[in-house]
């Protein structure tokens, strides 16, 4: 009997997860002339092609697309190299206090985004970073790196010393002990890390719309926001195809990179 309503709670979960999965497509496949302005459970009609069309050349999504993977992967990875050096430092390094300067980086993580805005909002200006490339990408890798720390901080605690000891009666810097030994020791962790800190630069909205305005810089949610005002009278067709645009980067990452992925969460959850 527990088993069964374990299976039948587990079995709910996932049918309202896929619910809202099923409209977004079905309706997405719905002319924008022909939407009757409540979801449609049933396909009427086959537009997607022409929907996405317009959500990704007339609608300006694709230039937004290729910029936020721009920032995705390589903020994504900055902050995964300086958040392993940084958890190297602390976890391996004889640096004095180390639980003062874990605290000091993990705290990026535990006040709210928002409180930084208008400060942040401030010094751009100033700096002539707002609504420039390389100000989006400062801001995305110094965002990402508290956590990633966090993750793979946690990892390298599991590591015997004794493998660190042993490299240094063999003459290894502390340099080479990072590269040779903890980076492939660490592997399935750092990617891990990566997949978090990719998925959370894709799926900002916050910092995209305060530190940007162009179309050529905004990342691409900031871009759905503007086609759902701009396109909003061609119905939410058009809107729902460009969603499903933006959806599938981080499908593709979860589902090529899955057996790495769980890996790593293992790992770091020791």
């Amino acid at each position: 009997m527990g088993r069964a309503l374990r299976n039948i709670f587990v079995a709910g979960c996932v049918l309202l997860w896929l619910i809202p999965l099923y409209l977004l497509i079905v309706n997405s496949l719905t002319a924008a002339g022909g939407y009757t302005g409540t979801p449609d459970w049933v396909p009427q009609g086959f537009a997607i092609f022409d929907n996405l069309h317009i959500a990704w050349s007339e609608a300006g999504i694709g230039p937004s697309f290729l910029v936020s993977l721009l920032y995705s992967v390589v903020c994504g990875a900055v902050a995964v190299l300086v958040a392993a050096m940084a958890a190297f430092a602390v976890v391996v390094l004889p640096v004095p206090r180390p639980a003062f300067w874990f605290w000091l980086i993990y705290s990026g993580t535990l006040f709210p985004l928002q409180m930084f805005l208008a400060p942040l909002f401030g010094l751009y200006a100033d700096a002539n970073l707002y609504d420039t490339r390389l100000g989006l990408m400062l801001v995305y890798a110094a965002w990402a790196v508290p956590f990633a720390f966090f993750l793979i901080r946690n990892q390298m605690t599991t590591m015997p010393p004794e493998v660190t000891e042993a490299a240094m009666l063999d003459g290894a810097s502390f340099r080479r002990i990072f590269w040779r030994i903890h980076v492939p020791l660490m592997s399935s962790g750092l990617g891990a890390a990566f997949i978090f800190q990719f998925t959370a630069v894709w799926n900002d909205l916050l910092l995209g719309i305060t530190l940007s305005r162009s179309p050529e810089v905004q990342p691409v949610m900031a871009a759905l926001t503007t086609l759902n005002s701009a396109y909003g009278s061609s119905g939410p067709p058009v809107i729902l195809a460009g969603a499903l645009i933006v959806s599938v980067p981080t499908l593709l990452v979860f589902l090529l990179f899955r057996g790495l992925f769980l890996r790593g969460v293992t790992a770091i959850a020791r």
